[in-house]
């Protein structure tokens, strides 16, 4: 996994709540058994037509947002437990989701594959769904170690949970192996101790 520690970064608003993990990624694109590629298909049924043509009015078609901070609605990465769809937000140039709640099984797929889900308050939530639509080159800064999210343009900040091991393997790249791997050297310790 590639390391996390800060990112300032202007943002893409979805205004959406209970979006689920079906809708995130569509189950037909879930034959592959390798990553690549489900960041093609995130939100398929939204971003495109029938006949492949994009749809205008859909916000990641809209060239006026950008950025690696995905902004969504409450309750996101509901219904069935589905990997997948933390592969193709992470895999389509995503670094953080910022929501209100999250989908506990969504929430643990996304930080096991270097995504970084950030729960907000309803009112912070609200204040950076304001301020992007205000000015979509709003910029938001994510800062790990300080577990602190900032609306650059209004200095307004606020601070998020997250379990302190996943914490300790984004900052540092790890998986749950390569963990296990750094502590290597103290297990040996510990071994030749005992």
């Amino acid at each position: 996994m590639e390391k996390f520690t800060t990112i300032q970064t202007t943002a893409v608003p979805l205004n959406m709540e209970d979006v689920d993990t079906d809708q995130i990624i569509p189950a037909r694109f879930l034959k592959a058994t390798t990553r690549e590629g489900f960041g093609d298909n995130l939100f398929r049924d939204w971003r495109y037509n029938n006949d492949n043509s994009l749809k205008e009015d859909f916000v990641l078609n809209n060239s006026v947002y950008s950025g690696k901070i995905l902004v969504v609605g409450k309750n996101f990465g509901c219904g069935s437990s589905r990997e997948h769809a933390a592969w193709a937000i992470h895999y389509y140039g995503f670094k953080v989701v910022v929501s209100s709640f999250f989908a506990d099984i969504f929430k643990n797929n996304a930080l096991n594959n270097g995504l970084l889900p950030v729960v907000v308050s309803p009112e912070f939530s609200q204040k950076l769904f304001s301020e992007i639509e205000k000015n979509p080159q709003t910029e938001i800064k994510v800062d790990l170690e300080k577990q602190e999210i900032e609306i650059l343009t209004t200095q307004e900040k606020e601070s998020f949970d997250i379990n302190p091991y996943k914490k300790t393997c984004m900052i540092n790249g790890y998986d749950d192996i390569d963990f296990l791997l750094s502590l290597k050297d103290k297990v040996e310790e510990f071994e030749l101790s005992h």
